[in-house]
């Protein structure tokens, strides 16, 4: 029987913080039909499929830190953070269906990209959802530390309200120095 794992990143974009992949196999019990891709559900539904994901499927989370984002760049530590959640599986997937166009080096696996996977393929928009999930938490977290950036509403994303807090009070240690503004200030 074919093994098929789906995987995806989050936090690529945002300003702060590390960025997370998820890896997951897909038991047959789950609604494919219902799977979307992460951007397109609402907070409260990405919740709730989350939960339903994880506790129907073998699933990892591999994250990728600010200082590696800077070191490797962004594209890289992308690459590294979905390394990770594959080794990290529990099973060995036989094919791994990664979203994008560019795959994350890993000997003794087979990996296929998938341009638009996470609109395509539900295990990487299982993934989608269970790696957004997880970044957004540990971002809220991380925001009642920071209340003046609003991270709990803008995740670390540019908003104007980030951008003029970043202004007013200069980057903390989560923000990717290497991104810009804030390798300008």
């Amino acid at each position: 029987m074919k093994i098929i794992a789906g995987v995806d990143e989050v936090g690529r974009g945002s300003l702060i913080g590390p960025v997370y992949a998820a890896a997951v196999i897909l038991n047959k019990s789950i609604n494919k039909k219902s799977l979307k891709d992460s951007k397109k559900i609402s907070k409260n539904q990405r919740e709730k499929f989350s939960k339903i994901i994880k506790k129907n499927s073998t699933w990892s989370i591999g994250i990728a830190s600010v200082k590696e984002i800077e070191k490797l760049n962004i594209l890289n530590a992308s690459l590294l953070a979905m390394k990770r959640a594959i080794k990290k599986l529990k099973k060995k997937p036989s094919l791994v269906l990664v979203d994008g166009n560019k795959l994350p080096k890993l000997q003794n696996y087979k990996l296929k990209y998938i341009i638009k996977g996470d609109q395509k393929i539900p295990s990487i928009s299982a993934a989608s959802i269970i790696a957004k999930v997880s970044r957004d938490k540990f971002i809220t977290k991380l925001s009642k530390k920071f209340k003046k950036y609003a991270w709990e509403s803008n995740f670390g994303y540019g908003t104007k309200e980030h951008l003029n807090a970043l202004k007013k009070f200069g980057p903390t240690k989560y923000h990717r120095k290497t991104f810009s503004p804030i390798h300008k200030m």
